[in-house]
């Protein structure tokens, strides 16, 4: 199937999604993957012990999001 295709027919019918129609943004994803990485190795460097490196985790997954949101927040975007 050609891509006009997909996007013609995709989703319509019943609202049921068809196998290969979604189609997903990669480079916000990839931003954001590299914001986690780095939000990673920066949380990790100083984790002295397991707790820590849990935190750690836990903070460079929402980091980059709170991030985003206090930077459109303080354009009043």
């Amino acid at each position: 199937m050609k891509k006009e295709e997909l996007s013609a027919d995709c989703c319509q019918e019943k609202m049921v999604c068809k196998p290969r129609c979604h189609h997903h943004g990669g480079a916000p994803c990839s931003i954001y993957g590299l914001g986690v990485v780095g939000a990673l190795f920066y949380f990790l460097q100083s984790a002295p012990n397991f707790g820590a490196v849990m935190i750690g985790i836990g903070k460079s997954i929402f980091w980059p999001a709170i991030l985003m949101f206090k930077l459109l927040t303080y354009l009043q975007m």
